[in-house]
This record gives structure tokens, C-alpha cells and sequence, in this order.
């Protein structure tokens, strides 16, 4: 897919911003040196998960290069949902960002009712991490050398094992109903508020495995506290070459991965929507953004406005698919 190539998408941030300048001189004057103060990042996550890793990275950069704070605002709970309904419902002043997750395509298939439309109620600005996801679990609680031995295990024990989720409706859920149905084993699901808390009870072995993106998991197998036995998609993780990708292990078609983007609340001041794109590349591009990102197995897509927005149509039709053959339902 040739969507992460960003030139296209460049000349359209210029002309968002000179269309902005168009507007009249009361407007753009007042947003002319955006940021003037702090902008707040609603995170729907709590601290600690997937998408912590990314944002508070970004937000270190971001006031490097600014001077103004971009201030995470926790707002875990409902898979994601509960934050982005926060953000869509703030003022669209150019001052909130949102920085949603892959998550955020799924739960429209998964959820009875939300109080927002993701496309409605929120722009997309740019897709700033992609992350395979990682299948982990505690070596105390699953003793399997490598994952031939693991699945063995698993359709020997159908249900004795069970694995944690940052909630129902998330890419780590979903991408275990996928497991399932490709494997044909079974697994009990076991839903969190968020990746946080899932991967420190994966830690303590209160549940015995997990799906997980790269980047959140990354710290802890390198200290060995919990063991990786495949990496979604067609290639190896260059920061964990030891660890076999799914397609060398016979699940060519289980590609998950887990990507994290920002938004803005519909309506905000097109000038503030473009500086925002053009602030947090740069952020993601100084060197020591990129060295997390290596840390953490991620690529930086650099999708943004109209490319992020077809990403993001593709995200939801492949989810809506995977949602209807697992018939996966909230816990």
C-alpha cells in the first residue's frame, strides 16, 4: 500500500493553512502563532499502555520545539470510547487533540451504541505509530520454549489458558478472536481498562498471556519478564529478530497491527489544525523521538489529513469484517 508515501499530503497541509490566512485578517492573526499556550491531548487510555508510550514521548518534543505543553489528559474506560467522546465533544477551539488507536475502528462493530461518530465528530490530522502487534505471555504461567510447542498446548487444554485485553472491542481483543478462529483453539478473554493494566497483571501472572503491541510490551521482554512468540504480519521485528513473524509460522493472513493517530475536535481553526500536523512531525522526527520509536519495533507512517482519512475507511471496513466472522461480543 503506498498510503504512508506523505508528499501529496504535505502540499495539502500549505493549502489548509493559506486557506485559513484567507479567511480574513481577525482570525488568523488571532491563531497566527499557535500554540499561545498549553494544548491538552486527550489519551482514552490510562497511563502506562500502548498508546502512553507514543504520546508522552510526542508531548517531550512537542514542547522542545514549541515551548507551549502539550499536557496528556488520561481518560480511560469503555475499550477507548469514553476519552474519545470527551474529545469529540470539546470545544473546538484548537487547543484539544486526540490521539485515538486502532481500537477506535473497531468499536463502532462492537458496540451497541456510542455517544460519537468518529468520523463525524473528529478530523483526522496525522497517523504518527505503527506497531505490529506481539503475541506474550508470563514464562511462569505458560511453559512453552516456542510457539509450536505453545499451540500444541493450547488445543491439548481447549479454555485453560486465557488472555488479558485493554477492553472489549480493542485491537488486543479482537486481535485474539482472530487467533482463535485462524488457530482453531480456544482462549478465554479477559477484558482490562486499558493495555496498561492487562500487561501489569500479565507481569504478576494473573492472566496467563496477551496481544499486545510492540511498543508497550518491548521494555518488559527485553527484562525477560514476559516471553514473545510471534510478531503479527509478513516480516520480522528488527528490534526482535529472534522472534518469528506469523506468516513463517503458517498464519500468513494474520496481519494485526496497532497504530496510534491524532485528531482534532470537527470545527477547530484550520490554521491550528495545519501547525498541529506540522509540530507533531516534527516532533516525531527529531532524533530522539525516532530512537523510541526504534526501542519500541514502530514505524512512523507520516499519514496525514486525506491520506490518514482513507487509512482510516480501510481500518474500519477490514474491523467491521473481522467483527462479523468471529462474532466476538462485549464481555
Amino acid at each position: 500500500m503506498t498510503v504512508f508515501d506523505s508528499h501529496l499530503d504535505r502540499r495539502g497541509v500549505l493549502k489548509l493553512a493559506a486557506s485559513a490566512a484567507a479567511l480574513g485578517a481577525g482570525p488568523a492573526q488571532a491563531q497566527s502563532t499557535w500554540p499561545t499556550k498549553p494544548v491538552t491531548m486527550i489519551v482514552p487510555f490510562p497511563a502506562g499502555g500502548g498508546t502512553d508510550a507514543f504520546a508522552r514521548p510526542l508531548s517531550a518534543q512537542f514542547a522542545r520545539l514549541t515551548g507551549k505543553q502539550l499536557i496528556i489528559d488520561n481518560r480511560g474506560g469503555a475499550g477507548g470510547t469514553l476519552g474519545a467522546g470527551v474529545a469529540a465533544k470539546s470545544a473546538p477551539d484548537g487547543y484539544t487533540l486526540f490521539m485515538g488507536a486502532v481500537h477506535h475502528t473497531i468499536a463502532p462493530f462492537m458496540y451497541a451504541k456510542l455517544d460519537y461518530d468518529l468520523e463525524r465528530d473528529l478530523t483526522p490530522l496525522i497517523l504518527v505509530a505503527n506497531v505490529p502487534q506481539v503475541l506474550v505471555v508470563n514464562p511462569k504461567k505458560v511453559d512453552a520454549v516456542d510457539f509450536k510447542a505453545f499451540i500444541d498446548f493450547v488445543k491439548k487444554n481447549p479454555a485453560r489458558l486465557n488472555y488479558g485485553s485493554a477492553g472489549g472491542g480493542t485491537s488486543h481483543h479482537l486481535a485474539g478472536e482472530l487467533f482463535k478462529l485462524q488457530t482453531k483453539t480456544f482462549i478465554t478473554h479477559i477484558p482490562y481498562r486499558g493495555a496498561g493494566p492487562a500487561l501489569q497483571d500479565l507481569i504478576a501472572g494473573n492472566v496467563d498471556m496477551m496481544f499486545d503491541g510492540l511498543g508497550s510490551s518491548a521494555t518488559h521482554i527485553k527484562s525477560g519478564r514476559i516471553k514473545a512468540l510471534m510478531v503479527s504480519g509478513n516480516n520480522r521485528s528488527p528490534a526482535f529478530p529472534d522472534v518469528p513473524c506469523s506468516a513463517e509460522l503458517g498464519l500468513p493472513d494474520y496481519t494485526v497491527s496497532t497504530w496510534y493517530g491524532v485528531w482534532s475536535p470537527k470545527g477547530s481553526p484550520a490554521e491550528s489544525q495545519a501547525r498541529a500536523v506540522e509540530d507533531i512531525r516534527k516532533s516525531c522526527q527529531t532524533d530522539e523521538a525516532k530512537a523510541v520509536w526504534a526501542s519500541q519495533g514502530a514505524e512512523f507512517p507520516n499519514l496525514t489529513g486525506a491520506q490518514f482519512d482513507a487509512f482510516i475507511k480501510a481500518e474500519l471496513k477490514k474491523w467491521s469484517q473481522v467483527v462479523k466472522a468471529s462474532g466476538a461480543k462485549l464481555d
